[in-house]
């Protein structure tokens, strides 16, 4: 009975997982992005989060600038200036997990004529987690306890009848 309560107690184990970036995976942009933004779904540790940004020449265009804010991490960009295809590849630690890895890309087309980014102050909306595979994974996890606790009371029922019967 101790065994089922300790099991019942156990949290199932949740790994990290993308929920959203922006630029959008795949989307294909006129307006260079000031920044990049990669949402997940934990919240990131400070430290050891790397973002970064390729051009189509394979030439590094995030400023190196890394921001950690909850579960969004943000990379600043330089001015693009070529059009094509851009690359961002990360690497995301939070805490008791697996680093998140992986790249998306993102196309841009250059203006003809290239003019200097003016500031422009932007307030974004902290993005809300999305409904993943957890709760499937939890159902499935509290049915194998079920099963595992009704099979351990079989068992005892057994062992006292053979015990009684000798």
């Amino acid at each position: 009975m101790i065994l089922f309560i300790g099991l019942m107690t156990i949290a199932p184990a949740q790994a990290n997982s993308l929920v959203g970036t922006s630029p959008i995976s795949g989307s294909s942009l006129v307006n260079a992005p000031s920044a990049v933004t990669i949402t997940t779904q934990g919240v990131l540790i400070d430290g050891g989060n790397t973002v970064t940004v390729t051009d189509p020449k394979g030439l590094r265009v995030d400023d190196g600038t890394i921001t950690v804010d909850g579960m969004s991490v943000i990379v600043g960009m330089q001015a693009l200036k070529n059009s094509g295809i851009y690359k961002v590849s990360y690497s995301l630690l939070a805490e008791n997990d697996a680093p998140l890895e992986g790249t998306f890309t993102f196309s841009f087309t250059a203006p003809a004529v290239i003019s200097s980014p003016t500031a422009v102050a932007t307030v974004s909306a902290s993005a809300a987690p999305t409904a993943s595979s957890g709760r499937g994974t939890s159902i499935f996890v509290l049915g194998l306890l079920f099963a595992a606790f009704f099979v351990l009371v079989f068992l005892i029922l057994y062992a006292r009848k053979l015990i009684r019967d000798h």
